[in-house]
């Protein structure tokens, strides 16, 4: 059995900060700080406030989260 190195989660940007980063309410009303995933970044694909996104939240620091899919 693996161990997982994250936690998957969905959620709605709230916020958008400069370099990609993003203030992201989850459903549980906690707040994380989202990053874009390295192929959303290369193929250009744009995230709004108001989005509802699907996140990867490390077990390390619960506070930050990578984005990984744009619904």
């Amino acid at each position: 059995m693996t161990k997982e190195k994250y936690i998957k989660s969905k959620g709605i940007v709230k916020q958008a900060f400069p370099n990609a980063t993003f203030k992201v309410q989850l459903k549980d009303k906690r707040i994380v700080t989202g990053y874009i995933k390295g192929k959303m970044r290369m193929n250009y694909i744009q995230i709004f406030p108001g989005d509802k996104v699907k996140l990867h939240i490390s077990y390390y620091d619960l506070t930050k989260a990578r984005i990984i899919y744009r619904y």
